[in-house]
């Protein structure tokens, strides 16, 4: 038994293909019978949309905790969330769960959620993603598309990693496997730097399907994974473009001051009330041109608009055009018939 044992722990401590496959042994009671030396605290602050929630689930927390031998506080008055070991804890890790368990709770994530950290082999990510982007506009787009139209994606990313992912403020919180908060990590922050989640979506995809063939083992898979090509957009040009003035070694001239100016006019050596005088007038003139603005403008009613003029019609060069000789020509024709015709009618009568 003694030889079977030692080359058991040969094989565990020698080099492993796949790490992720690695089961943590539990740590139980029985592996630190003496407990804990020094009593660990940590507080989490809370915002005051969460008070409600947080009061009708803290019954449940603290039943969970208790479990562990961790005191749960709620204290409404500071707004923050306490918990601490006691002299029956015996896992000295779990008050570092007990702290993410708080993170999360006060980061909108849900109990039945949250509660999972505590578990061995799940861990949380609280990724902040308001620093990758300085726009508010680019920044807002950029995290709807990570959620996706109706959640999609957001879904999508879940059931690949097995993770639970929540977009909330300026953060996303992540609650899963180890294996899965990596990934979801990398999503994130590619999505964050104007890389579409779906390729990253995609190559998870790719991913798990080629893990079930033995074949393509310890080949490279670069040939079936998607690759992302950054394109140059055209950006938006500034309406107004400054004109950049060329560059001289020596400082610009120093402006005028109000004496220098005096002296260029020749006020300087006035006397006071010479300068009042000339102060005086120019308000005067000031004055005056403004009076007869004001004037004109008023006056601008009582003015009759300008009459339209008739325009000399061409009719009477088309009549000096007229051939007189055929005219009367015309006209005899016409005398002749109508005596004619009043004969005519003179001898019907009789």
């Amino acid at each position: 038994m003694n030889k079977e044992e030692s080359d058991d722990e040969q094989q565990e401590t020698g080099p492993v293909e796949n790490a992720w496959s690695l089961k943590i042994p539990k740590f139980t009671p029985e592996d630190n019978p003496h407990g804990l030396l020094e009593e660990s605290k940590f507080a989490t602050l809370f915002p005051k949309y969460r008070e409600q929630y947080l009061k009708e689930c803290w019954p449940l927390v603290q039943k969970v905790l208790k479990e562990h031998y961790i005191v749960a506080e709620l204290d409404l008055i500071e707004g923050s969330l306490i918990v601490k070991t006691t002299r029956k804890t015996w896992d000295p890790y779990i008050i570092i769960k007990a702290r993410d368990l708080m993170k999360l709770l006060s980061r909108s994530v849900p109990f039945e959620q949250a509660v999972r950290v505590l578990d061995d082999e799940i861990g949380c990510d609280i990724i902040k993603i308001n620093s990758f982007v300085s726009k508010k506009e680019t920044f807002l787009k950029r995290r709807q598309r990570l959620i996706g139209p109706n959640g999609v994606t957001l879904k999508s990313i879940e059931l690949l990693t097995e993770c639970y992912v929540l977009v909330q403020g300026n953060t996303v919180s992540a609650v899963g496997p180890y294996k899965g908060l990596v990934q979801v990590r990398r999503i994130v922050e590619d999505t964050m730097k104007n890389i579409h989640p779906m390729y990253n979506i995609k190559t998870l995809m790719i991913k798990r399907e080629l893990m079930k063939d033995p074949k393509l083992k310890n080949e490279s898979w670069d040939r079936f994974l998607p690759k992302f090509k950054s394109k140059n957009v055209p950006r938006k040009q500034p309406k107004k473009k400054v004109q950049k003035k060329p560059y001289t070694p020596f400082p610009p001239a120093q402006p005028e001051s109000k004496v220098d100016r005096e002296l260029a006019t020749g006020e300087y050596f006035l006397k006071d009330e010479q300068k009042k005088a000339k102060r005086h007038h120019e308000k005067e003139e000031k004055h005056a041109i403004a009076k007869k603005a004001r004037d004109e403008k008023r006056q601008k009613d009582f003015v009759p608009p300008e009459e339209k003029t008739d325009k000399p019609t061409t009719s009477t060069s088309a009549e000096t055009t007229v051939d007189i000789s055929q005219l009367k020509n015309k006209m005899k024709k016409f005398s002749k018939q109508h005596k004619e015709l009043k004969k005519k009618v003179k001898d019907v009568s009789k």
